[in-house]
């Protein structure tokens, strides 16, 4: 009988498989294994054992990398324009229709105290203010050489409602301007983005300013050049000019408001560019078919049909308009961040100022032109 481990090699032989027990021994460790490296030294192979095997990159502690470190943020710039409308939009109000009403409601009340404020205050000096009002038909009427040269009322209440009544509220309209045009951007403010409510300031100040300047031009310029040309018509002609005092004050309010409205056109032209309906360069590009425009709102807006008076009335509305541009120029500047040239605009300006200057001192010394006291106020 055969014992059991001399049985093992036989099965072998025969090509059966030897149970798990009797498999061959596991090869040997990499701990056990000669390894084999590069001698720089003897620029050959060697063998070593793993007791004076070199240690890998991956095995050496000392060689083992670290962690890479996350990448530093990116450094914080300017704000994107989204960014800033969010901030923007963040500052607008948000009120329903029912708000709005009552918004509009409060801000009327506020602008009509205001009007009120003033009223009472035109009303102490009613008279006084008719003395200034009465003036240029005074002095139309003395060069006419027209006597008496006075205003005649026919009606009872005819100068009770002229001077007690309508003529300070034509004054209060003048006096509360800043305040009304405060209340109309209190109104509009809350459906503007922040950067845009800082225009709060200028938008008043040019507003009102513009608007009192009409009607200073109106009446130092352009009244009393239309009662010399209007009430010197019939003169020589069996005709005697008898003026009542509610026709010439219509006459006067129609001047004095449609004057102070028209130089609010830089003040159009500005916010039309804020807005970007229309640009400095477009302006300037179709200044001719502005212009001609101008001509025939004077036309139209003028009281006398005189060609004297329309020019009269139509240069400063060009002049106006430049300055719009120039306010539209100056917005898209800043808007492109780029800087106001100063000091060239400047130079300009006193170039100019010099060139008035010294042609107003030839004309003094050559034909005795000085100032006088009513319009043109330089005359011979």
């Amino acid at each position: 009988m055969v014992p059991p481990e001399e049985k093992q090699p036989a099965l072998a032989a025969e090509g059966e498989v030897s149970p798990p027990e009797a498999a061959s021994p596991a090869p040997e460790t990499p701990a056990e294994a000669p390894y084999q490296y590069y001698d720089d030294s003897y620029g050959d192979y060697g063998e070593s054992s793993a007791a004076t095997a070199p240690s890998t990159p991956a095995e050496s502690p000392s060689t083992e990398l670290a962690p890479a470190a996350a990448p530093p943020p990116p450094p914080a710039g300017p704000e994107t324009p989204k960014a800033e409308e969010d901030d923007d939009e963040e500052g607008m109000a948000r009120m329903s229709f029912l708000e709005h009403l009552d918004e509009l409601r409060r801000r009327l009340l506020y602008a009509l105290g205001g009007l009120l404020v003033a009223f009472a205050l035109s009303l102490t000096f009613a008279s006084k203010l008719w003395g200034i009002v009465s003036q240029p038909a005074v002095s139309a009427l003395k060069q006419l050489k027209v006597e008496p040269p006075e205003l005649v009322y026919i009606q009872p209440l005819e100068y009770f409602n002229i001077v007690w009544l309508k003529l300070p509220l034509l004054s209060a309209v003048f006096l509360a301007s800043p305040w009304i045009l405060y209340q109309v951007w209190g109104f509009i403010a809350p459906g503007l983005y922040r950067r845009e409510r800082r225009w709060a300031s200028p938008f008043v100040l040019s507003t009102a300013g513009l608007f009192c300047l009409g009607g200073v031009f109106g009446y130092f310029v352009v009244f009393r050049y239309a009662l010399v040309f209007l009430l010197g018509l019939g003169i020589g002609n069996n005709a005697r000019p008898m003026v009542s005092v509610d026709a010439y004050f219509s006459i006067f309010v129609n001047v004095m408001l449609g004057i102070g409205i028209v130089f609010e056109l830089p003040v159009l032209i500005f916010f039309l560019a804020l807005i970007r309906v229309v640009t400095a360069r477009f302006l300037l590009r179709n200044v001719r078919y502005a212009i001609l425009a101008i001509f025939a709102i004077a036309a139209i807006v003028t009281p006398t049909p005189d060609v004297f008076n329309l020019v009269l009335f139509a240069m400063p509305m060009c002049g106006l308009f430049f300055v719009g541009i120039a306010a539209a120029w100056i917005l898209e500047m800043r808007r492109e961040e780029r800087r106001f040239p100063w000091a060239k605009a400047l130079t300009w300006a006193g170039g100019v100022l010099a060139l008035v200057a010294a042609a107003m001192y030839y004309l003094h010394l050559r034909f005795g032109y000085h100032f006088v006291r009513d319009f043109p106020w330089w005359a011979r």
